[in-house]
């Protein structure tokens, strides 16, 4: 179930779907790095301003499915303006600093970025640049992500299926909203 917080900046309604903690795992695989199944967290949050702030954090996983060690984090800041154009400011651990632009899908929440701008610090690997694409499915968050170096051309490297993670305090409230339901329970499906 999508929320619109009462305190969403009017601009940021076409992101809502983003919003909450979302957390899964996913597959890593990029010529020169090791393959490997990984775990995440993301965290889309807001202020009330005109921007939604994002971070991420991975974690390796073993065959069982437990951490190993970290992966890569990273995080930032997406606005959206009117015509849907969606612009997104990251600064990853490795080094790298990205401006990302793209859009909103028309009558879908799919958002497909790419970069335009990449800063590197002498200290972090070779990437050229990168496109994403995020979706809302079936009240998951999945995404895919592609990047580039100048020995390797764009191709996928990263991909993740999240399920939005339920608080303890969202959980007692809508038990709360329950009360109003017929004693029965079953008047509430006619």
């Amino acid at each position: 179930m999508i929320e619109i917080p009462s305190d969403l900046n009017p601009g940021l309604v076409p992101l809502v779907f983003l919003l909450g903690t979302w957390e899964g795992a996913g597959v890593a695989d990029f010529p020169g790095a090791e393959k490997c199944n990984f775990g995440q967290e993301v965290t889309f949050s807001h202020d009330g301003r005109d921007f939604v702030e994002y971070t991420s954090r991975t974690w390796v996983l073993d065959t069982d499915g437990q951490k190993v060690r970290p992966l890569e984090s990273e995080s930032g800041y997406w606005r959206i303006d009117s015509s849907r154009k969606v612009e997104v400011v990251m600064v990853r651990d490795q080094g790298v600093v990205e401006v990302w632009y793209g859009e909103l899908a028309d009558q879908k929440p799919q958002i497909d970025l790419a970069t335009d701008a990449v800063a590197r610090t002498a200290a972090s690997g070779p990437y050229s640049g990168g496109k994403r694409l995020y979706g809302y499915v079936k009240g998951d968050l999945m995404w895919v992500g592609e990047k580039s170096t100048p020995e390797v051309p764009m191709r996928p490297y990263m991909s993740a299926h999240l399920k939005k993670v339920v608080s303890p305090e969202q959980v007692e409230q809508w038990a709360k909203d329950l009360g109003d339901l017929p004693d029965d329970g079953i008047a509430f499906f006619k």
